[in-house]
């Protein structure tokens, strides 16, 4: 998915944006993970970068249609 493949006023222009910033969220997260030492710290990031990712996952349906309920 990219951005600049739809015009702004597409949906899927931002449905990619929004995608793409999640992406980087994640491994954002996932980096820190190994940069920290607390445990629970280690488990809220874990559990962020899950969290993140099915949220992905329903923007990449929409994309997609993948799922009957996000057919456009």
């Amino acid at each position: 998915m990219n951005a600049q493949d739809y015009p702004e006023n597409d949906p899927l222009h931002h449905v990619a944006k929004i995608h793409g910033m999640l992406e980087d969220l994640i491994n954002h997260c996932r980096e820190d993970i190994g940069k920290i030492t607390e445990p629970k710290a280690q488990v809220l990031f874990e559990t962020s970068a899950e969290t993140l990712g099915g949220l992905k996952t329903a923007y990449e349906h929409y994309a997609t249609g993948a799922e009957p309920a996000m057919r456009r």
